[in-house]
């Protein structure tokens, strides 16, 4: 598991921590955790779709893991989580065409 990156991405004041495993090059597969988890649950299926050729990239949500809480977390909708995710996969500059 040490092949996996992590990095923090600032989002709307935010940072969010993402782990990401494979090539910025090949297609993405976005793993989301549940709640109340974290990234780490997807850590070996992570590893196996990135030796088969993809980029696994797994983010913590807001609030969660190493990602920061919100100053009012009881305020968060699922509308932040859809918004996060989009700018997370924005920031990591994935495509938004399916080119597979």
């Amino acid at each position: 598991m040490d092949q996996i990156k992590h990095n923090h991405i600032e989002i709307n004041g935010i940072k969010l921590h993402v782990a990401e495993i494979g090539s910025e090059y090949s297609p993405a597969v976005v793993f989301l955790h549940g709640f109340p988890e974290i990234w780490y649950t997807w850590r070996h299926q992570m590893i196996a779709v990135a030796n088969a050729g993809f980029r696994a990239i797994a983010p913590d949500y807001r609030g969660y893991g190493l990602s920061d809480v919100p100053a009012e977390p009881e305020k968060t909708s699922f509308f932040d989580f859809v918004h996060d995710t989009a700018s997370i996969l924005d920031s990591l500059g994935v495509s938004k065409g399916a080119n597979m």
